[in-house]
């Protein structure tokens, strides 16, 4: 029950996510917040998903995967092929297309994963191509031209989906398999010697990552009348990562603070696809130079409001510890 053991600002962070959501909704029902603004903010809530489950594979674990997309579009089909074509609920589809994403994540991930650097960013980005185009070719599905979904997905779904994210992942990254995904990413060899199962928690990384892709992948299908391979692509695969990198490698609050950035960018830049592309490279290019590590580096917000010590942080962990 290590949940149970988190500290003061741990629970903060709870209370104060709870309130945010009832503030949320209560501009929704009031009408204050028209359907613009409430696409915005399901949107963003997407997009927090994507980059913490991502966070989970590159910035704890190490692994160079570019191939989330993937993940996201085998989410989104099997949900709605469980809502739109079996008549079930959003949660069956959401259960489902998680699910599913995960198995793809164990299948693709068990024979990869024991590549490093360049060549599982290759092997992945391949995977991600590969589930476009093979749904490109599925007739049942509605081949290029896409699948008609009911408008599902609302502010509480999107909230309790971020928040059960969240929890598992920040609980997963304190436990011991955390610190043994850490110690991988610091360095594999020495971890390995250390009698670490490098692969398989290389792979539990993955699946995990990859489960919770295929939630938000349900997610972004029912906020959407239809849905398509080509929304899926490689280019998609890089927005995910970019959240990632700008927020700082390492750090889950900068991840989701990279994605409400981002996603606000992309929203009122909608209408000028080449200018939000260029405004990405600027602001990557800028990062890169004067600040390498992201925006939190590979601390957490919680940490800013920790009393120092002379030794440095109280818990003297910088890495981790949301």
């Amino acid at each position: 029950m290590t949940i149970f053991k988190q500290s003061k600002g741990f629970w903060l962070s709870v209370l104060l996510s709870f309130i945010l959501f009832t503030v949320v909704q209560l501009l929704l029902t009031g009408g204050i917040l028209n359907s613009y603004y409430e696409n915005m903010i399901i949107f963003m809530g997407i997009n927090i998903i994507l980059a913490v489950s991502l966070h989970l594979i590159i910035g704890i674990t190490g692994q160079f995967s570019i191939g989330h997309a993937g993940f996201l579009a085998v989410g989104a089909f099997a949900s709605a092929v469980i809502t739109m074509k079996l008549e079930m609920p959003l949660f069956a589809g959401l259960l489902v297309g998680g699910i599913v994403a995960a198995l793809a994540g164990m299948l693709i991930g068990i024979p990869t994963l024991r590549l490093k650097g360049d060549y599982l960013a290759i092997a992945t980005l391949g995977f991600g191509e590969i589930v476009r185009i093979v749904f490109l070719n599925i007739d049942y599905i509605g081949g290029a031209s896409g699948m008609q979904v009911t408008h599902l997905t609302t502010w509480p779904w999107v909230f309790g989906c971020i928040l059960i994210t969240i929890l598992v992942i920040r609980n997963f990254t304190n436990s011991s398999h955390g610190r043994a995904c850490i110690s991988i990413r610091e360095d594999e060899t020495a971890a390995d010697a250390m009698g670490i199962n490098t692969t398989y928690y290389k792979v539990a990384a993955f699946v995990i990552g990859a489960f919770f892709a295929g939630i938000a992948g349900g997610l972004w299908a029912h906020n959407f009348y239809i849905i398509q391979p080509s929304n899926f692509g490689f280019l998609k695969s890089f927005d995910i990562l970019i959240f990632v990198v700008l927020g700082g490698l390492g750090s889950l609050s900068g991840a989701v603070l990279a994605a409400i950035l981002l996603t606000i960018v992309s929203t009122f830049l909608q209408d000028y696809p080449e200018t939000r592309m260029l405004f990405y490279s600027l602001i990557l290019i800028v990062m890169m130079i004067y600040r390498p590590q992201g925006l939190m580096g590979t601390r957490e917000l919680t940490s800013l409001f920790k009393r120092k010590t002379k030794g440095g942080s109280k818990d003297g962990n910088h890495h981790t510890t949301a």
